[in-house]
């Protein structure tokens, strides 16, 4: 199973070089990094994209995308290195590949005619038809689409008109074919160019969907015209309210005909328009940079809830009958915007999906890397902020709880090869790049405030600030130069290689000791207290040129360095010698960095894509990654959060990894209150081959320290400290806030973090408030507006007029909404009555609601209206939104107008109906953050409103079992059936050599652990001597005395105690056939249920597995796989575990076809309980028959747990990582035969694979193997 666990993914942005980077097809939308197509879904259930692949085949810049508009699985992508590739999006696999394209494709399309057909074309062409499979598979020449005097810029297919097709080329000109009709080359160019050399290239170019010859061309700076491709004429030119507007990309909008969007190409204004008019409808100013790709999704997105009508018109009107209001109107009254959505994809690299008719952001990802990402850096006083520079000329700032870039440095630097953050709180960062030299970047006044030119044009490959001396920065370049200068420019050495320099790092121990790579294959180091410019050692082996060095930061005079030769060297400098060579990768070595705390943990990243985790003890490698989709260059992680590191690559990501996992039993010594030596201890005792690991560095003795001066709570800081140490960001901090409240900790004790997480339900309001009057800003909401032609508006209004002077209020309110003037009825309906003023209000919220428009929240919030405005949030996926409204109505700030005195029993009801709310609101919010795969925010959703057992039940099915048994041990009393079961799965984690004692520590830890601790000593496989003496660290009887205990018991009729002496005495197998035979007998009456026979299953399970795989107990073994294997499948039932009933039930049938058995289940019974189960649970399934009903209500007898609690760890595993998409993802599931995405968990045989949520639900209600072989699996 991985070690090194894949906890984050900052995607990359687009790129702004080629046209054709954006594409959408049904609930599916794309866009391409350089060298990455970023591939996002609707996930139906939150109405919101997620990103589900990323595809990385291209080794050089992706020109362009096309989906293919019969088959929304496959698209076609196009790279400068003469390459086309069909991909199958929903198997995330290459179909075909075309490896010379005859010149880089500029455009791609798939054909109308061939249905196989993809087009492709170059500068000038030809057109090039690919058929990729079918009876005639080949590449053909369009044979009239040829010669062309411009070059191509995009060529567009008639999406109906079958053949025929439009180039746009840089001279601004259109190129159409159409068969059986003249060729038309190079006409239409915009009327000012004509008989002129002027280039005007065209930027977009779309058919009208409703038309055959009608076609939509921009031209940069010409800007739009509709032309009719059949006569060759302008029909319209659209005007501009500015003559310095360009439009870089446009599209028609589906769902309203004849109306089209443009993006500016030099700031970001998305213009509405239709063809009926030559100005635009409306702009919106989405960004400040330009706009450089946009794509309408063809299907408006579902909405999740189904909104109120608006009421329908009346058949005659009184004066109390109710009006029908026109639709909100947008700011200049003319006309509504079409709901749709837009792939918006900027100058700047940022993608965003904007909702047209509610006018706002449904998806931001702004300011993305777009290029290969050479370098990354924590900042020295924050582990929450990285660092990262670019190919694309910028460094940028993230933060690594939200995934989100929060600065960015001004850019055109070239490429920036290497950053380095100034020691300390400075917030300055040194970068290096291509061809501008080295520079300052002052982080907080967003400027470059220092240059270094010394090495004139060469690229800087490294630069380096010393953190022991902060007024020393090195850099190397390919001049051949390490140079040390202080940071005002004075030099302070010059340091000459034979070849150029790559890489350079400050000793941790010493500062004026500084190591290099060169090209010459060797690494040098030198010493600057010297006058000499010679260095001090010179160290030879590498087979080729030596990139990156590192200094141990545990263990003096060590340092690394990794090759072109595809190893890393580890030298030691006091002993002038190479102590280990690390050879693994098969390509050149980039990364390298050291663990700060435990001091043989070495990483390495490369050129063959992998990330590898070395042991520098023996040379073993512990792990190896292979999610990253490209060359792997950058490696880092941040002292105080040691075992989180972040790695940056060709793919344009940054991934965040937890490394946790290789120093597992860590935590679980500091939580079963082991000695301190068991946890920190010094570098020579740490680095002793096969020793378990210890912490040695810096943080680690700092906590220590801070334990040593506490009196009270030293238990719950102990924990919290250590296991804000070792785990990724991403909630830990905000999860122990939570806790510390809960407990009672001073509110003033909270850090100012606090107010930024999921706070506290008693705390919510109570921020926000101080929140907005910070933000200090009030806008009144303008409503209503006007309708219809001036006339009628008249007549309605001097109507109204009469009805007011007569007294009529309530027909003047009616008039006033037909008239759309809302704000005027609202204002006199209290004159009618408070009831009357309520149904008004309610009426003009349900008509926004169903507009999906926000301006409805006043009115429901005025009106009490809570359970309406909370479904309205959680239908738009607004969960955030929704709590806030619940929690403001709990503490009594939001409710319905009285009319009447007040009723303290009326008030109670409503109180607990919104504390019930909340409570229903935070529980989504929970789940949505859980299927997102953050079960510790999940989990914290859920302590905000004291839900403690909810939380520790997230917690588990997230796999976070360390974290869970922390959180539940310094909760005491309040979740102990959670924080049982928590430390007995981590228990059987830990059952296995050499953690056997561990595992018993844990086990008694829980209160009632007798049986517990029967099962550990049981499955035990020592000699009688070393399980005696486990027996008596357990308390438990010897071997002996437990074969007389059992027959004991059997003579008494104790049947539960004879199994369970049975298996710890020297004959185990004797409980297998006592325990097997009373299940079968429980299995033949009518009455039993799961609760009856798993007890004693779950026990006979603990068997010694040298034991059970004895060739004489065949039979009994397979009679207890094919109980465990059913009874597991109920289990599955009863816990939601949908995903592995059915491997459960066919498990179960295929043991029995091939096994000689005699138990009382039959294959055909089987068949008919699953079906039961699928059609009375899975929703797409046929409508239950009636048998079916009734086998399934008796199902659910059977599996009605007697204990209720049981029910909280109710729903499926989900791991974090596992909704990230990686490269590693190429397994199949042995269970569905689907590609697993996610963390996989390979079974015994070493090739069956199944998903380790799979892995983990199957483990929890059937320990054995899926694949039959009687081994218990541990997947925790």
């Amino acid at each position: 199973m991985a070690k090194v666990k894949q906890v984050g993914l900052l995607a990359a942005g687009c790129q702004p070089w080629n046209k054709d980077v954006c594409a959408a097809s049904g609930d599916r939308f794309a866009y391409c990094a350089t060298l990455a197509i970023y591939i996002y879904q609707l996930d139906q259930q939150y109405n919101e994209f997620k990103l589900r692949s990323i595809m990385s085949e291209h080794k050089k810049t992706i020109t362009a995308i096309s989906w293919c508009s019969d088959n929304p699985d496959l698209f076609a992508s196009a790279s400068a290195d003469n390459l086309l590739i069909i991909w199958n999006v929903a198997e995330q696999k290459t179909v075909a590949r075309l490896d010379n394209t005859k010149g880089v494709p500029a455009s791609v399309s798939w054909c109308w005619n061939p249905a196989d057909g993809v087009a492709f074309v170059s500068q000038r062409g030809p057109l090039y038809i690919w058929v990729y499979r079918g009876p005639d598979p080949g590449v053909t020449v369009h044979k009239e689409a040829h010669s062309f005097l411009s070059d191509i810029c995009l060529f567009r297919w008639h999406p109906t008109k079958k053949g025929k097709l439009v180039f746009g080329h840089t001279d601004g000109s259109l190129s159409i074919f159409q068969p059986g009709s003249k060729t038309q080359k190079h006409v239409l160019r915009p009327e000012s160019l004509e008989g002129t050399d002027e280039e005007d290239p065209v930027s977009a170019l779309e058919w009208d969907p409703l038309s055959i010859d009608y076609l939509l061309v921009s031209n940069l700076h010409n800007g739009i015209r509709l032309v009719d491709s059949e006569a060759l004429v302008c029909i319209t030119s659209f005007c501009f309210p500015s003559a310095a507007a360009s439009v870089q990309c446009l599209a028609w909008v589906p769902s309203a005909p004849g109306m089209f969007i443009t993006g500016d190409s030099q700031i970001g204004v998305l213009r509405v328009w239709n063809v009926s008019r030559s100005t635009p409808l409306d702009s919106f100013k989405l960004k400040k940079t330009g706009f450089h790709a946009l794509h309408v999704l063809s299907s408006p997105l579902a909405k999740k809830a189904q909104r109120s009508c608006s009421p329908s018109r009346s058949q005659h009107t009184s004066s109390t009958s109710e009006a029908v209001p026109p639709p909100t109107l947008s700011q200049n009254h003319s006309f509504s915007l079409p709901p749709g959505h837009a792939v918006c994809c900027f100058m700047d690299g940022g993608v965003g999906l904007y909702d047209m008719g509610s006018k706002k952001w449904d998806f931001l990802r702004d300011l993305g890397h777009v290029e290969t990402i050479f370098d990354c850096k924590f900042k020295p006083d924050d582990p929450n902020l990285l660092a990262t520079a670019s190919f694309d000329g910028t460094i940028k700032i993230w933060d690594t709880n939200t995934l989100k870039a929060v600065y960015t440095s001004p850019g055109n630097e070239g490429v920036v090869y290497s950053l380095s953050w100034a020691p300390g709180d400075l917030n300055c960062i040194a970068g290096a790049t291509s061809r501008n030299g080295a520079f300052i970047w002052d982080v907080r006044k967003g400027k470059i405030i220092t240059r270094f030119n010394e090495h004139g044009k060469n690229g800087i490959f490294c630069i380096s600030w010393s953190h022991k001396d902060s007024k020393r920065i090195a850099t190397c370049s390919a001049d051949g130069f390490c140079i040390i200068r202080t940071i005002d420019g004075k030099i302070l050495h010059k340091y000459k290689h034979p070849a150029a320099v790559f890489g350079c790092d400050w000793s941790q121990n010493n500062k004026d000791m500084i190591a290099t790579g060169c090209e010459d294959k060797n690494v040098r180091v030198y010493y600057l207290a010297t006058s000499s410019d010679q260095p001090l050692k010179v160290f030879i082996g590498h087979l080729a040129k030596v990139f990156h060095v590192r200094w141990s930061p545990l263990r003096e005079g060590i340092l690394c360095s990794g090759s072109d030769d595809g190893t890393v060297r580890i030298w030691d400098y006091t002993q002038d010698a190479c102590i280990n060579v690390l050879s693994g990768h098969t390509a050149p070595v980039r990364g390298l960095m050291w663990n700060t705390e435990v001091p043989y943990l070495l990483i390495s990243g490369s050129w063959d894509y992998t990330i590898r985790v070395w042991d520098t003890r023996d040379g073993t490698c512990l792990d190896t990654v292979y999610d990253h989709g490209a060359d792997v260059y950058g490696l880092t992680c941040h002292q105080s959060r040691p075992f989180t590191m972040a790695s940056c690559s060709r793919d344009s990501t940054v991934r965040l990894w937890s490394l946790t996992p290789l120093i597992s039993p860590l935590l679980l010594n500091i939580l079963t209150n082991q000695p301190w030596e068991k946890i920190i201890g010094n570098t020579d005792t740490a680095m002793v081959p096969g020793s378990p690991p210890l912490l040695c560095g810096k943080v680690s003795r700092d906590i220590k320290q801070e334990l040593d001066k506490l009196n009270l709570d030293i238990k719950a800081k102990k924990l919290r400290w250590f296991s804000e140490c070792f785990l990724p960001p991403g909630g830990s901090s905000n999860l122990w806030d939570l806790v510390s409240v809960i407990n009672g900790q001073d509110d003033s004790l909270l850090p100012p973090s606090y107010s930024k997480g999921v706070m506290h339900m008693k705390h919510l309001l109570k921020f926000k408030t101080s929140e907005a009057q910070e933000l200090t800003i009030v806008k009144m909401s303008k409503f209503g507006g006007g309708i219809g032609a001036p006339s009628k508006e008249e007549r309605l209004k001097e109507a109204a007029d009469i009805h007011l002077r007569l007294g009529q209020i309530q027909r003047y309110c009616e008039l006033m909404v037909e008239l759309g003037q809302w704000e005027k009825a609202l204002s006199v309906a209290p004159g009618v009555s408070m009831k009357y003023w309520k149904k008004l209000m309610q009426r003009r919220a349900d008509q926004l609601m169903a507009e999906d428009n926000d301006d409805a929240i006043p009115y429901c919030i005025a009106t009490g209206e809570i359970k309406k405005l909370v479904t309205f949030f959680t239908g738009k996926g607004q969960l955030l939104e929704a709590l806030l409204i619940a929690q403001a109505a709990c503490e009594g700030n939001i409710h319905a107008p009285q009319s009447s005195p007040v009723n303290h029993t009326t008030n109670d009801v409503d109180n607990r109906q919104y504390q019930s709310l909340l409570h229903k609101v935070c529980k989504e919010l929970a789940e949505w953050y859980f299927q997102d795969g953050c079960c510790v925010l999940a989990a914290c959703c859920h302590l905000a409103v004291d839900n403690i057992e909810l939380a520790m039940a997230s917690l588990i099915r997230g796999n976070e079992l360390e974290l869970a048994a922390c959180v539940g041990t310094v909760l005491g009393e309040t979740a102990p059936q959670s924080t049982a079961y928590c430390l007995e799965l981590l228990a059987r984690k830990y059952m296995t050599t050499p953690t056997w004692e561990l595992s018993a520590d844990l086990l008694q830890m829980i209160p009632d652990n007798y049986i517990l601790l029967a099962k550990l000593c049981a499955f035990y496989p020592g000699s009688d001597t070393e399980i005696n003496q486990l027996h008596e660290r357990c308390r438990l009887p010897s071997l002996e005395e437990c074969k007389a205990l059992a027959e004991a018991a059997m003579s008494e009729g104790d049947l539960f105690s004879a199994v369970k002496f049975h298996l710890l005495s020297s004959e185990p197998e004797n409980a297998l056939r006592i325990g097997i035979d009373h299940v079968k007998e429980q299995l033949a009456g009518p009455d039993w249920t799961v609760d009856i026979v798993q007890p004693i299953l779950e026990l006979m399970s603990y068997i010694r597995t040298d034991c059970l795989i004895m060739a004489k107990l065949t039979e009994v073994r397979s009679e207890l796989l094919i109980l465990c294997g059913y009874i597991g499948g109920l289990l599955a039932i009863r816990r939601q575990y949908c995903s592995i009933v059915p491997a459960l039930y066919e498990y179960t049938s295929q043991l029995l076809k091939r096994r000689e058995v005699c138990v009382p289940l039959k294959i055909e019974q089987l068949s008919v309980e699953l079906d039961a189960w699928r059609a009375c649970t899975q929703p797409n399934s046929n409508p239950p028959s009636e048998c079916q009903r009734e086998e399934f209500s008796c199902l659910k007898k059977r599996i009605q747990p007697a204990d209720s609690g049981a029910l909280v760890l109710q729903g499926a595993d989900y791991v974090t990582g596992s909704n990230m998409p990686s490269h590693s993802d190429v397994e199949l599931s042995c269970f569905t035969g689907h590609k697993i995405q996610g963390p996989v968990f390979l079974l015994e045989d070493g090739k069956s694979a199944i998903s380790l949520n799979d892995a983990l639900m199957w483990a929890k209600v059937n320990p054995f193997s899926p694949l039959g072989t009687g081994l218990r699996i541990n997947p925790f």
